[in-house]
């Protein structure tokens, strides 16, 4: 399961997150060290708004980990929107280590709502973010 690049419709250095901690029926726990190699900061720091991909990316591992255990592709998923985005810092530091939680509030018919967190050493944040997978075409 620490496979995050297996679970996740992301290659390279788009695979933000570095390890899964836990998964279970609801939610998924993730961890990263933040990067920088200039995706989204420089070498010093990263905007607090990237936070948006990590929760993103954990939660399509979440995915990513239910349709493994269905026997089921790592497929496409999409970012529809994110509510009540709310950060206590503007930055993340590079090198600080973050853990990134969603909990499913629903899902169905490939549409989704999580309840998203990021902790670590001075940094709480926060968002709900809703998602789209389109159905399996088994045509």
């Amino acid at each position: 399961m620490n496979d995050v690049a297996g679970l996740i419709p992301h290659t390279g250095v788009m695979v933000l997150l570095d390890r899964i901690i836990d998964c279970d029926d609801q939610s998924l726990t993730a961890e990263l060290v933040v990067r920088g190699d200039g995706l989204f900061g420089d070498d010093e720091t990263v905007p607090a708004w990237a936070g948006i991909e990590y929760m993103a990316q954990a939660i399509a591992a979440y995915v990513g980990v239910k349709a493994r255990q269905a026997n089921e592709p790592i497929r496409l998923g999409f970012l529809l929107g994110t509510r009540r985005y709310s950060s206590n810092v503007a930055v993340f530091k590079v090198g600080a280590t973050i853990t990134v939680r969603v909990n499913k509030i629903m899902q169905d018919d490939g549409l989704g709502v999580f309840e998203c967190r990021i902790l670590g050493e001075g940094v709480d944040v926060a968002a709900n973010l809703n998602v789209y997978q389109p159905p399996l075409n088994n045509t």
